[in-house]
């Protein structure tokens, strides 16, 4: 397990690959919360339960889950998982771009600006791995989502009106992307 350090809106936060299963636990606490975060907003993207400890093994297993802490040992601001590959939404693609997905911040402990500091660091990680592009998606209904995107240097690339995503729903997707290394 690697941990680093991020300085940003002066505020450290500590990131690490999720291994155990008390991480697994932690993970979906963490997006049941964000999904009553966006119920609240009425915005209709996630739903507390949809996700349980399997997803995430399976996505440890495929890919990479990382936590975000306050500090080294304090507690969760967030998680993010990061794909190599995301045919689902992108369809073939060389191996040029890793894939970030489910980032979500804890509203409890997770300081201002603290989605964009986990966004920068899988954009570290995604470089590192010596790929040179991040891409995402997000709904093609939440304008919101796709702005803040934008605002952290994310160009729209396309459009996949039918996703095949979790729970076997079907649903579309705006799909972003940023160099990022190489």
């Amino acid at each position: 397990m690697t941990n680093t350090s991020s300085q940003a809106a002066s505020v450290p936060l500590s990131f690490r690959q999720a291994a155990s299963d008390e991480d697994l636990a932690e993970l979906v606490r963490l997006r049941d919360a964000a999904a009553r975060w966006q119920i609240e907003r009425g915005i209709e993207q996630w739903q507390p339960g949809e996700l349980d400890e399997d997803h995430f093994r399976r996505r440890l297993h495929e890919g990479e889950v990382w936590l975000a802490t306050l500090g080294p040992d304090g507690p969760s601001a967030g998680a993010w998982e990061l794909w190599w590959d995301d045919e689902p939404a992108w369809g073939a693609q060389p191996p040029v771009a890793g894939y970030v997905h489910r980032l979500m911040t804890d509203r409890r402990t997770a300081p201002p600006g603290a989605g964009r500091v986990l966004l920068a660091e899988a954009e570290r990680r995604i470089a590192a791995y010596g790929r040179e592009l991040c891409r995402l998606d997000c709904l093609t209904s939440n304008d919101r989502l796709r702005r803040s995107y934008e605002e952290a240097g994310y160009a729209v690339v396309g459009e996949q009106a039918g996703k095949n995503g979790d729970g076997g729903r079907t649903y579309g997707v705006t799909l972003l992307e940023k160099r990022v290394g190489v």
